[in-house]
């Protein structure tokens, strides 16, 4: 059977740098070591105040062609996960097309996926391979959670960055895409959400609320139960990792490196032993970045392959959140 490579990969992050400190001024009642100890986050990039997905994806993209030494005229077919487009139509990806020069002979489309969208975009570039549609498809994540977050949100504030990457999925690479596993419980829909904007509500407008003087959310804006998606993330990843080692018909002494959705120290670490992972096999990578959504799992990536132990062969990746949604695979470095 055909296979298809992550070939290469590249990530941007924008200029302005929202610290701890920061936070720290404008909430006062927050301790610094409180934020970084449970979160694993000192400090997150922030877009420009007129900087777009679109923007941030033309950014990833040619740091991509620069550093990779890639011809843009070989893509043929673009793929940008975002939850932030930059218009409702068009298509996001159609305007990152223009922008970068690509060929009009190709695929262009953006999917709405949040902390699971790298999976998924793994999945669909490595289809378009294998079928042999495409040759090179350039998978892009970029987000701007930063824009639909309330300024009087602290918790989100602290948690989310934005970022952009760009991945090229070829017939030959660093790591061979596996076999996926996926999961969908569109019942915890209201758990991660912004309501007002779209056509559901489209023309309501929301206000601030609070309890006992502390902003809990406006529905203008994201809202997220911590709580839920603890538990969810708890229950289903033990799951989605033993479905995906089955798939791939491979046992966890078999896997060199795990590298989940980065969501937050607290959150992966929980996870981590409860599912007995050996600290060592465990990546982490969001220090400096924050959860940057649908990209945490690519700038991973990339930071890993630069420091990685020659020997580490297998490596599994898992994508879970907003949706609710979740998918796994496990990539083969072959260099």
């Amino acid at each position: 059977m055909k296979a298809a490579f992550i070939k290469a990969i590249s990530y941007y992050l924008p200029e302005t740098v929202l610290s701890n400190e920061e936070i720290k001024r404008e909430f006062p009642e927050w301790s610094i070591d409180k934020i970084s100890s449970k979160t694993g986050i000192y400090e997150r990039r922030i877009a420009g105040p007129r900087e777009t997905v679109g923007d941030m994806a033309v950014s990833a993209s040619l740091k991509l062609f620069e550093e990779h030494a890639i011809d843009p005229a070989t893509i043929d077919f673009l793929m940008l996960c975002t939850q932030s487009p930059d218009y409702f139509l068009p298509t996001t990806a159609c305007i990152v097309q223009d922008r970068l020069g690509l060929s009009k002979e190709i695929g262009a489309f953006d999917f709405n996926l949040g902390c699971s969208g790298y999976v998924y975009g793994l999945s669909m570039a490595r289809a378009l391979i294998v079928s042999g549609t495409a040759r090179n498809v350039l998978l892009v994540t970029s987000e701007t959670y930063s824009k639909i977050i309330n300024p009087k949100d602290k918790a989100n504030r602290t948690i989310f960055g934005d970022a952009a990457t760009a991945s090229l999925i070829s017939e030959t690479g660093f790591a061979e895409i596996g076999n996926f596993t996926f999961g969908t419980d569109g019942s915890g829909w209201e758990q991660l959400i912004i309501r007002n904007g779209a056509g559901r509500n489209r023309y309501e407008k929301g206000t601030d609320v609070y309890a006992e003087d502390v902003f809990q959310k406006n529905d203008d804006n994201l809202f997220m139960n911590g709580n839920a998606i603890f538990k969810f993330t708890a229950t289903i990843v033990p799951e989605l990792v033993e479905k995906t080692l089955a798939a791939n018909n491979l046992g966890p002494d078999q896997i060199g490196t795990y590298i989940f959705h980065q969501a937050n120290q607290y959150m992966l670490s929980y996870i981590r032993k409860k599912m007995d992972i050996p600290e060592e096999k465990f990546f982490l990578f969001m220090a400096k970045t924050g959860n940057t959504v649908s990209s945490t799992i690519p700038i991973a990536l990339y930071e890993f392959m630069q420091t990685r132990n020659k020997q580490t062969s297998t490596v599994l990746l898992a994508g879970f959140g907003v949706g609710l949604s979740w998918g796994g695979t496990v990539l083969k470095v072959v260099r």
